[in-house]
């Protein structure tokens, strides 16, 4: 069968797109190998209707939702090569099973490699967060420790001003911070810790304590970390996409990249911010962008 449209992702964003395509009568294949990035949190916020949520139970919704429809299918199973062919584009799965689509939404998001500190696994998601708008309000008050390597901490240490005045950024050894913004921060009463994270400690995935190399530690309750964000899946090599700097598909408002037939919805397309609500929409709107399209070269046929 050759489907109308393939979707590379079971994110709120695939979601979305195959709800809207399903709506329209598209056949779609949907292709999920269901290891979504937010599964370690303990809920979901700042989506409407469904704000603290559980990953899993929003899956569940979701997926009962848009598999009402018949015209969608779904593959459990992740796309390793995709392949333009003349009706479109040939994708194989790690299973060795080969679908044909007219159309592609590439979904699948991003996937984090955090800074290897002990002990980070058993406090991220329970406290320990990335993303302040997400997180923020449940850490609110609390003294929070800020860790990150990247330059943007100090617009995150700007926003979660908003949450708690109790705050120490430690640049885990990284020269990240102007002395202008050093100047800034202190202004402020926040400190400044340049000396390497080595572990988290706390119990049951509450923090307690930040220890640094020279055996020195803070008391802190919760905090945030900004990981590096990487492609989940690249196929801009087969399929000639553009991508910005920081490895997201560059794509028109409506999600349409620069490789003709192809879209790009959620994380996979605008990295940041890394909100549901952000991914669900860019997935409506690029099912709409394959009705138009296929909409039109199916007028052009009559």
């Amino acid at each position: 069968m050759n489907y109308d449209c393939a979707i590379v992702g079971g994110g709120p964003a695939g979601l979305n797109a195959a709800l809207v395509l399903g709506r329209a009568r598209l056949n779609v294949a949907l292709f999920d190998n269901s290891q979504p990035r937010n599964r370690v949190t303990h809920a979901s916020h700042g989506f409407i209707t469904r704000d603290g949520i559980e990953p899993v139970e929003f899956r569940r919704i979701a997926y009962e939702e848009v598999l009402s429809y018949p015209s969608v299918r779904h593959w459990q199973d992740e796309v390793t090569d995709i392949r333009r062919t003349d009706n479109g584009f040939s994708l194989r799965t790690a299973s060795g099973e080969y679908v044909n689509a007219r159309r592609l939404i590439l979904a699948a998001g991003l996937k984090e490699v955090f800074p290897e500190i002990e002990g980070l696994s058993d406090f991220y998601g329970k406290s320990l967060f990335n993303c302040p708008f997400c997180d923020g309000w449940e850490l609110r008050e609390q003294p929070l420790v800020v860790v990150s390597d990247n330059p943007s901490v100090f617009h995150m240490v700007k926003m979660l001003l908003n949450w708690s005045q109790d705050l120490v950024v430690c640049s885990n050894g990284h020269d990240i911070l102007t002395a202008e913004q050093r100047q800034q921060l202190a202004s402020k009463g926040i400190r400044i810790v340049d000396t390497p994270v080595t572990e988290f400690s706390g119990k049951n995935g509450l923090l307690e304590r930040v220890h640094f190399s020279d055996g020195t530690h803070i008391e802190r309750s919760g905090g945030f970390i900004t990981p590096t964000l990487l492609p989940k899946a690249r196929f801009d090599e087969a399929l000639n996409y553009q991508t910005a700097e920081d490895g997201g598909i560059i794509t028109d408002p409506m999600g349409r990249t620069t490789a003709a037939g192809v879209y790009a919805a959620g994380d996979s397309a605008y990295v940041m911010p890394s909100q549901l609500i952000y991914a669900a929409a860019s997935g409506s709107k690029a099912a709409v962008s394959v009705v138009a399209d296929i909409t039109e070269e199916n007028w052009q046929l009559l």
